[in-house]
């Protein structure tokens, strides 16, 4: 996939934004993508793009121009910006366009998110019990993990701890406090062993990404990052899901995150242990935990280890969410994905500022999981 290439990123600011639409969020991020691709609206051929609920992301033509391309709205959950990236590249890839936009945004009401059991295939009733609530999912899946792989309260103190950290150096967090490990751990149960600093919350923000073909990358002034693969999976069975009453089958728990990855990375030739730099779905703390070892990274209980050494940090072997990751910069679902490619992209130029990963990084990788079980990660290089 060398031969198409991310050559303008922009996000929003992140977080509560009074009297900001999610549509306005999008313009930004939108407009800033452009500007650092050195492109105007009328030069994008071809636009996918989506948000969970504020609004329909074909509709910002109005405000961009109504210049008549194909604008396809995405809707797939927490990948709906890897979704939308994934259609981009594929429009070049097929010759359809040279230039295409991939955009996500959101604008979420205070509190969990609120979904219904008729749109997710499920009963009332399954809403009824309580278990359309995503945080005792996350409780429960990650306390068998712990008491599986050996990993402890203070692990999961440490990876949100890190989050905030991170999130003081970014700019466009909504979290720019540091909180320690201590008060990480003293803080109000939400589903045990999960406390109220170990999650992120549902938050306000858009992101956009505008991919070309090797052609428009070349031309004087551009600063491509190539995108070396990107794979999306659904769940197979034996898995254990958001909104999963239980694990399906027998034997170790299929991952779809796993799938995902594995994909990612043959197609694009290269190791886990290359990376330089990668964003990880960290919805919660025990979530970045648990993905470290499905995307490859570690084997399963070796987290504890590596995430006490340091090795995560920005300084260390393998830096994970650098710019905060959804702990410190909130979950608007469309914007995630695609956060996480701005925030890769941003290190790979070596543009990061404060959070930036020294030793000159030339791989990334990134990685989103949503409900009921769908994955899509990248793997991006210079």
């Amino acid at each position: 996939m060398s031969d198409v290439s991310i050559i303008g990123a922009g996000l929003s600011p992140f977080g509560r934004q009074p009297g900001i639409t999610g549509r306005d969020m999008a313009l930004t991020a939108i407009r800033t993508a452009l500007a650092d691709a050195r492109l105007a609206w009328e030069d994008v051929q071809v636009a996918f793009g989506g948000s969970d609920g504020a609004g329909l992301a074909d509709t910002l033509v109005a405000d961009l121009g109504l210049t008549g391309i194909p604008f396809t709205n995405v809707k797939n959950g927490c990948a709906t910006g890897g979704s939308a990236l994934v259609s981009a590249i594929n429009a070049i890839r097929s010759g359809q366009a040279e230039v295409a936009l991939a955009v996500g945004f959101d604008k979420h009401p205070r509190g969990a998110f609120d979904p219904r059991p008729e749109d997710w295939g499920l009963d009332a009733g399954f809403g009824e019990a309580g278990l359309m609530v995503t945080t005792q999912f996350f409780g429960i899946k990650i306390a068998r993990y712990m008491r599986e792989h050996g990993i402890t309260d203070r692990t999961l103190a440490r990876v949100a701890a890190k989050a905030y950290r991170n999130g003081v150096l970014n700019p466009n967090a909504w979290r720019r406090e540091a909180i320690d490990e201590d008060t990480i751990l003293a803080a109000d149960m939400v589903n045990d062993p999960l406390t109220r600093f170990m999650f992120c919350s549902p938050g306000e923000g858009g992101a956009a990404v505008i991919v070309a073909s090797e052609a428009v990358a070349r031309e004087a002034g551009r600063r491509p990052v190539r995108l070396l693969s990107v794979a999306a999976r659904t769940r197979r069975f034996g898995s254990f899901e958001v909104f999963a009453p239980a694990i399906q089958g027998t034997g170790v728990p299929s991952s779809v995150s796993a799938d995902a990855a594995a994909a990612a990375f043959a197609t694009a030739g290269v190791r886990p242990d290359e990376i330089d730099v990668a964003q990880l779905q960290d919805t919660e703390s025990g979530a970045e935990v648990m993905h470290l070892a499905e995307c490859g990274f570690v084997e399963h209980g070796a987290q504890e280890e590596l995430i006490a050494a340091g090795e995560t940090e920005i300084g260390g072997r393998l830096p994970v969410n650098t710019d905060g990751g959804c702990i410190a910069n909130g979950e608007p679902i469309g914007a995630s994905g695609l956060r996480q490619v701005h925030e890769v992209v941003t290190q790979l130029r070596g543009e990061a500022g404060d959070r930036q990963v020294p030793g000159g990084p030339r791989l990334g990788f990134t990685h989103v999981y949503g409900a009921p079980g769908i994955s899509a990660c990248t793997v991006l290089g210079v």
